[in-house]
């Protein structure tokens, strides 16, 4: 049996949940998120004892892994609707800064016109230093979502190897490299 699909998600107090067939909706503090998992796999909640517990028909190799997978991602919908998820990215580079415009933003990269993004619904953009280094949190209830937008943001200007300029995670390490080496040397 999968060690992480037969673990039960503990159901907090502040949060709803109701389950029809295989369809899953969660109501909490942070928002409330709503997911279709495989007809294959069974979703019980037990109201009592606020637990939901997934189970799979059979062993083969398929139901294996959307046994695990079905029980993380209701994890992260229980855990996305109480904590909330966030991504830290900073802009590094001169001129280079993020403004949040109504829906919008607005990115100046270095291109000759500023790149706009929406942001979609769910999300919710911080600029917290909008010059360099520009830091921006990208929040929300959908992990999914988070990350994807994140992706998006960094994949505009992603961060080149020599001085480092460009979009990235806060944690990312840039590998850098030396560049061309100028010696006086006579031929």
């Amino acid at each position: 049996m999968s060690r992480i699909g037969k673990q039960p998600v503990i159901i907090p107090n502040d949060v709803k949940v109701s389950v029809n067939g295989n369809t899953v909706s969660i109501d909490g503090p942070k928002g409330k998120l709503s997911n279709s998992f495989h007809q294959d796999i069974k979703i019980e909640y037990n109201q009592q004892e606020k637990k939901m517990l997934v189970t799979r028909p059979s062993d083969e190799k398929k139901h294996r892994a959307l046994h695990g997978l079905t029980r993380a991602l209701i994890a992260n919908m229980v855990l996305g609707v109480t904590k909330g998820y966030s991504k830290n990215l900073e802009i590094v580079g001169i001129g280079y800064n993020a403004k949040v415009q109504g829906k919008d933003l607005a990115l100046s990269l270095g291109y000759t016109h500023p790149v706009v993004l929406e942001i979609p619904k769910g999300i919710k953009v911080d600029v917290t230093n909008p010059t360099n280094p520009g830091k921006l949190t990208i929040s929300g209830a959908d992990k999914q979502m988070v990350g994807q937008f994140s992706a998006v943001i960094r994949g505009k200007r992603p961060p080149e190897p020599y001085k480092g300029m460009g979009i990235k995670y806060q944690d990312e390490v840039i590998r850098r490299k030396a560049g061309k080496a100028f010696t006086s040397g006579a031929a």
